[in-house]
């Protein structure tokens, strides 16, 4: 659907099998950039391809003038089409150099991260051709440009995107949504990557990968319920921790989810890891504190 002048948003729903019949519903959003050159953003998961040509031809384009694909980040429900994008269109991929390796080598991504069903919603290693950094410029054509924003937290090489011309900001997984399951590596690096999204004066729009298109002052709204749901799941944490003595990653995160009212199918090692990322930030009760 189009949302914008130049943005078409497209959702695309997978599952997850978190155990042997235990299936999770999930969806990630993907974006095209309609310029003189089509940037999409994100690639949904493996098949996603059939439908994001099919959105690039109702809109009266064809698939080689995809000339880009920004990854805002190398996780498998954002890298799972790239592959077959790339095969498709002959596009560029443009990542942030912290999370290259993961991108250029799924193997090792799911060695060192191991999510349920991996491999069923990636296709495939890619090559990063553009390196990414802090503030730099991608021209996409006919005036339109989108501004990178390095956003660690969720991923090291986190990255949104900031379409000045559209006044939308492409967040990617940056803002953490209340009732779902926390996910970062670094919580202190997401409070203030949020800060800095926050700080970004003229948004009309937000385009998240997990939630559906915000507009006007939904936006400020989303993003200060993203921070004090860090500040809920840290409290949380301390508390149980110094509740049961304990700093095991593991028990405190069932804690944790069952006090945040999430069932136990749950529980994963990536939320384990961001149980894990409250531990290390414990001796600042506060995180949201100036």
């Amino acid at each position: 659907m189009q949302v914008s002048s130049h943005v078409h948003a497209m959702r695309f729903p997978f599952q997850l099998e978190v155990a042997p019949g235990k299936i999770v519903e999930r969806f990630a959003y993907a974006y095209l950039v309609m310029g003189g050159k089509i940037c999409l953003i994100d690639s949904g998961v493996a098949g996603a391809v059939d439908v994001i040509l099919g959105q690039v031809r109702a809109a009266g384009r064809e698939p080689h003038e995809v000339a880009l694909l920004v990854l805002t980040h190398a996780h498998p429900d954002h890298v799972g089409g790239a592959l077959g994008v790339q095969r498709a269109t002959g596009c560029k991929v443009a990542a942030h150099s912290d999370d290259l390796p993961w991108i250029e080598d799924v193997d090792l991504q799911y060695r060192e991260r191991p999510v349920p069903s991996f491999h069923v919603i990636v296709e495939g290693s890619v090559r990063v051709d553009v390196r990414l950094e802090d503030c730099g410029r991608l021209e996409v054509g006919d005036g339109q440009v989108l501004q990178a924003i390095h956003t660690p937290g969720h991923s090291r090489g986190h990255v949104a995107l900031w379409h000045e011309g559209d006044r939308a900001l492409f967040s990617g997984d940056a803002i953490p949504m209340p009732g779902a399951v926390p996910i970062y590596d670094d919580v202190l690096a997401s409070v203030r990557s949020l800060r800095r999204l926050m700080a970004i004066q003229g948004a009309d729009l937000l385009l998240s990968s997990w939630d559906e298109p915000r507009y006007g002052d939904e936006i400020g709204i989303i993003m200060r319920q993203g921070l004090e749901y860090i500040q809920q799941v840290h409290c949380l944490v301390l508390a149980h921790s110094a509740r049961h003595d304990s700093s095991d990653a593991r028990a405190l995160a069932g804690y944790v989810l069952d006090d945040l009212g999430l069932p136990p199918v749950l529980m994963s090692a990536l939320f384990v890891r961001s149980i894990d990322a409250h531990m290390q930030a414990r001796e600042q009760p506060d995180l949201l504190q100036e």
